[in-house]
């Protein structure tokens, strides 16, 4: 029995690719997964699970996926119809949809690179200057990418002399993925599990009786946990305390201390919050129609002058939904906006508020896109532009258009 995957590619093209997959690959993936797979003559790119089956495709001979990149789906099956609908009532390519939906960082490419190939002899007094640069820099180091080449030869093309020296079997190319997204790690520290009761901390005040700084390094990482009640960071020990890393080394290498790594998003903001703002009672009363407008409609208008209150009511709308469990999107027009609006929302939800716009880098965007997926609570209030819709969100219970009419 044979077993296929529906692929959408990130290619501007009008149609979906079938891909042949293992039975384990068949039970294993899910729609909405990552695979690499290889279109064309050699490139290798990130598609995306749409559906399984085992149709065989009429036209063409399936090709095998080349990897499995995700354990579970990165995109919904919500977002998925939604992408199709969009297609569909656009009349774009679904690929299309898929690269403008993802943050780049998660849709890998092949990258081209050229290696040497060191079993064959290479006689470098017939080789070209060109060749010969090439030659050397590769045995410096192995493998170069086609960017190394370019700067090292110092023009754009490059391939006639790269197929010279393929034809002589002095190099090879081949196509290579690298993992766009570098999560970001913070390092801490912790007592060693033995240290941690009366007769242990007896034991570690003898052993640091003639390391004064050290000791002194372990009070102060005591001192840190009883008044933040958190982990406690290298960095935050070694300010706090005046020492050095080594001297942080040195307890590690010891057993006193643990050195363990944290993964931190790149945006994030204080989880102090403060109570509800209260409502007059115009914005009381409409607070209350929108409220029993829900029960019947999906869709509410309100309507208000500059400075007339809505950003209260939408607060307090807003903290029913995060208290019922839901994910808030709140939409803005252009990004210029949201600056002003996060410092109001973060004074109400804290590290609730996460921010996604074309502004924020590449890693930025991924950590938002993983924690709205995951339903983490520091995206429980999403606040963003257009592209905000794409966003993976599990539980989503109000969508607030600001400003609609732009």
């Amino acid at each position: 029995m044979s077993y296929f995957a529906e692929i959408i590619l990130p290619l501007p093209l009008a149609k979906t690719f079938t891909y042949s997959v293992s039975e384990s690959e068949y039970d294993y993936l899910k729609p909405g997964m990552r695979v690499a797979v290889p279109f064309g003559k050699s490139k290798i790119y990130t598609g995306l699970v749409l559906a399984l089956h085992q149709t065989k495709p009429e036209l063409y001979e399936a090709k095998e996926i080349h990897q499995i990149l995700d354990a579970t789906p990165i995109v919904t099956e919500n977002q998925l119809a939604h992408w199709q609908w969009i297609a569909q009532y656009y009349m774009c390519a679904i690929g299309e949809v898929y690269r403008s939906a993802i943050p780049s960082a998660l849709i890998l490419e092949s990258e081209t690179v050229i290696s040497l190939q060191s079993e064959n002899f290479v006689d470098e007094s017939q080789l070209g200057d060109e060749e010969f640069l090439i030659y050397r820099a590769l045995q410096q180091q192995n493998p170069l990418s086609v960017q190394d080449i370019v700067s090292i030869l110092n023009r754009k093309n490059i391939f006639p002399v790269l197929r010279l020296m393929m034809e002589k079997n002095i190099i090879a190319l081949q196509e290579e993925m690298a993992e766009n997204y570098k999560p970001k790690l913070q390092r801490y520290v912790r007592l060693m599990p033995e240290f941690e009761n009366q007769q242990g901390l007896s034991e570690l005040i003898d052993i640091l009786k003639n390391a004064q700084k050290q000791k002194d390094l372990v009070l102060m990482y005591f001192q840190i946990k009883a008044s933040t009640k958190k982990p406690v960071s290298i960095k935050e020990l070694t300010e706090s305390s005046g020492a050095s890393a080594a001297a942080v080394k040195a307890l590690v290498d010891k057993g006193i201390f643990d050195e363990y790594q944290l993964q931190h998003d790149r945006v994030s903001f204080d989880d102090d919050a403060i109570a509800q703002p209260e409502l007059s009672a115009p914005q009381q009363d409409a607070f209350n129609n929108i409220r029993h407008n829900f029960e019947s409609k999906d869709v509410n208008l309100l309507h208000g002058v500059t400075s007339s209150g809505k950003t209260e009511i939408y607060i307090r709308l807003i903290d029913d939904f995060i208290a019922d469990g839901k994910q808030v999107l709140y939409l803005v027009p252009e990004i210029a906006l949201t600056a002003q609006l996060v410092g109001r929302l973060t004074r109400y939800f804290g590290n609730k508020v996460s921010v996604f716009h074309s502004k924020y880098s590449n890693n930025e965007r991924v950590e938002v896109w993983n924690n709205v997926l995951s339903g983490a609570e520091t995206a429980q209030v999403v606040i963003g532009a257009r592209s905000a819709l794409f966003l993976p969100f599990n539980k989503l219970g109000l969508i607030i258009v600001d400003e609609e009419h732009e």
